[in-house]
């Protein structure tokens, strides 16, 4: 059961294949008894969000809400919520079902039900939260939260508590792509302390994966990208060295200022040709972790050296991440001083929801954030 008034909302709105976001009036049910309602203070924009939009992905047809790094404050609970209170300030991260056999050994971002749970563009019964004001549905849970809104039904289970001493506003991304990046690096490729890394890609999650290596006490970290600014940006947040990913002798570059080969290298691009590249990068015993992809995406490169190397490819979702945990972890090290992912993100108001967009496909802005309540 739920409350029986729905609660009135305003809800960043896709009505078109690539169109763009509108903002309109918009009603959401109340809780059901496991579920809270979220008043969103703050949402981060990511690529996810743009491919959804575009119906690159899996996603559900239009009209649809998105936005999956959301921000907030309980203002509401269920009958059955033991762990959240009103007045709580939660980070919103992915859907799973809690109960397969991946979710209970902890590997959540594998869960049997992802596909449906955070594309399915309803809830596990196939009915929407959010309707337009004449009733009719519109297309939400996207990623458990569609938090491209002023208010969020969400699962407690995606609902974590975190401490108020950190302003809400920039805490969106670590509900995604900030723990995509420094997951990958802590828990997915549990990457060495004196190792060297190589990141693909500088943005959102490329960046935090550099930032979370840094934790590590790396003998050498080696940014790749082809946007100046943003290798510019690399080495004020540490990076011993940036590369340019057109240079002629990128691979000889990587294996030189890796001291031979690099010990873990992350994928954050998807491009077949840059995975080749980090491919043949590493040393012995290197590993390569890949977060991106496109349907239909390949990648080539010779058996016999990469195996003789003892090389370890891995295919990383959400870095592996206990969110309830891993987002706190992530706060006390950036409180003190050690993790500063704030200097990634640009701030928008909502009504300036298509501007970020335009910026982050620009390369403008690394990690927008929409400020909403």
């Amino acid at each position: 059961m739920t409350s029986a008034s729905p609660r009135d909302i305003v809800a960043a709105v896709v009505r078109q294949a690539g169109g763009p976001f509108l903002l309109e009036p918009a009603l959401l049910r109340g809780p059901k008894p496991d579920e809270v309602v979220v008043q969103l203070v703050a949402t981060g924009l990511c690529h996810a969000d743009i491919l959804a939009r575009d119906q690159h992905y899996p996603a559900p047809s239009v009209p649809l809400v998105l936005g999956h790094e959301g921000a907030g404050i309980v203002v509401e609970k269920g009958s059955a919520v033991d762990h959240l209170q009103v007045g709580d300030h939660v980070v919103l991260s992915f859907a799973y079902c809690g109960a397969c056999g991946a979710c209970e050994s902890g590997g959540r971002g594998y869960c049997d039900h992802f596909t449906e749970l955070n594309f399915g563009g309803s809830d596990e019964h196939g009915h929407t939260a959010i309707t337009d004001p004449a009733g009719n549905p519109l297309h939400d849970h996207f990623f458990g939260q569609s938090s491209f809104a002023t208010y969020a039904v969400v699962n407690q289970r995606y609902a974590v508590s975190v401490s108020k001493s950190v302003p809400l506003n920039i805490l969106g991304p670590l509900g995604c792509g900030v723990q995509t990046g420094a997951g990958s690096v802590l828990r997915s490729l549990d990457m060495a302390p004196g190792s060297s890394f190589a990141v693909f890609g500088a943005g959102a999650v490329g960046l935090s994966a550099l930032l979370a290596s840094q934790l590590r006490d790396p003998r050498a970290t080696i940014v790749v990208d082809i946007v100046p600014e943003r290798l510019e940006l690399a080495r004020e947040l540490g990076a011993t060295h940036v590369i340019d990913g057109r240079s002629a002798n990128l691979l000889e570059a990587l294996r030189d200022l890796s001291g031979g080969g690099v010990d873990v290298a992350l994928d954050t691009t998807g491009n077949s040709q840059v995975i080749e590249q980090g491919m043949q990068a590493l040393g012995k015993r290197g590993s390569i972790g890949l977060v991106a992809g496109v349907p239909g995406g390949r990648a080539s490169f010779e058996i016999l050296p990469f195996f003789l190397r003892g090389c370890t490819i891995r295919g990383i979702i959400e870095g592996d991440s206990i969110a309830e945990s891993f987002i706190p972890e992530l706060l006390e090290h950036y409180e003190a001083g050690r993790f500063p992912f704030d200097k990634l993100l640009s701030f928008y108001p909502f009504e300036g929801i298509n501007q970020a967009v335009e910026d982050a496909l620009s390369g403008k802005a690394i990690k927008p954030v929409l400020t909403i309540g």
